[in-house]
């Protein structure tokens, strides 16, 4: 069958929209503010919110069209907005931590040499081909992007540098104009004794460090493209310590859901001391109060306001 005899959705307005949510079980108590909600938030975004309260059918494997009794789009909407402002946390967290990794990895590269980055020799090893000294195509693929962005930016400090040094950006320089993913790349190609001491700072190693980063990195994807995060299950988890008395080593059943992954958050803010660790747990906290989708959707393990990470 080709695109033009799929059959198409058919479609609705928002006042059809609220019918069809009212006859599949939806308790809808304001019609007016359901259209206005329908105007500002896609329907499809918001059935992403609704989904956990869609009933199972009756071979337990997949979600029904039918809600479970005394589902309320006014509990969906609460869930939509606490998920929005777990969104700007993260971001804003995230931030300070993709901040603090520029400056401790543009310091000690720079102790190796000013344009280590442009020089793959004086990297780690997986910036050149086994056993040889020319690139890798790891690194030939970062470098053409770090050129990219080279001729691209507009920034103040690079015109300069265009005018004074032909261009080139000593790697204290260079590591601002990188974005989260280049700036991880870089970090993996660094040599090792420059990953472990930037990892050392907040107890790991360099390989975790870099893990650590590698999943943080979708989860500021998400947090930056309005991606639903409270009940997301990541694929791509940070390696942990596997020994010691770290609190969040003993947090590793949670790191393939948001608990844990943004426990990786508070402990990178607590431990570097940068940002405001308070933030994530407020907005926790503001979790609403819905039976048919508990805070355990989160991955929050019972009692987690105790934990020292997020007493805050």
């Amino acid at each position: 069958m080709t695109d033009r005899q799929m059959p198409a959705k058919v479609f609705k307005s928002y006042d059809e929209q609220v019918d069809l949510l009212i006859s599949r079980g939806m308790t809808v108590h304001d019609r007016e503010w359901a259209v206005d909600r329908l105007r500002s938030v896609n329907y499809y975004r918001l059935s992403g919110y609704w989904y956990p309260f869609r009933m199972l059918q009756s071979d337990s494997t997949r979600r029904s069209d039918r809600f479970f009794p005394d589902t309320d789009l006014r509990d969906v909407v609460a869930l939509h907005d606490f998920d929005a402002r777990l969104r700007a946390a993260a971001f804003t967290s995230l931030s300070h931590i993709e901040l603090t990794i520029r400056a401790r990895l543009g310091h000690e590269l720079g102790q190796v040499d000013p344009l280590v980055h442009c020089r793959p020799e004086l990297l780690g090893p997986t910036a050149r081909e086994s056993g040889s000294h020319r690139p890798s195509q790891n690194y030939l693929t970062w470098r053409s992007k770090y050129d990219s962005e080279l001729r691209q930016s507009r920034e103040d400090f690079v015109s300069h540098h265009k005018r004074h040094y032909r261009g080139q950006l000593p790697i204290w320089a260079a590591v601002e104009i990188l974005d989260w993913g280049k700036l991880t790349r870089l970090f993996g190609m660094s040599p090792r004794q420059v990953r472990d001491a930037v990892a050392a700072e907040v107890e790991l190693t360099g390989p975790q460090l870099e893990s650590w980063l590698r999943s943080l990195n979708i989860l500021r994807n998400y947090s930056a493209h309005h991606g639903r995060l409270f009940n997301r299950v990541f694929a791509l988890t940070p390696r942990l310590p596997r020994t010691g008395s770290s609190e969040i080593t003993r947090l590793s059943p949670t790191m393939s859901r948001a608990f844990g992954q943004l426990s990786t958050v508070q402990y990178l803010l607590t431990t570097y001391r940068i940002g405001n660790p308070t933030m994530l747990p407020a907005v926790m906290r503001t979790f609403p109060r819905i039976a048919v989708v508990p805070m355990s959707h989160t991955g929050a393990p019972d009692g987690w306001q105790r934990l020292p990470l997020w007493r805050h």
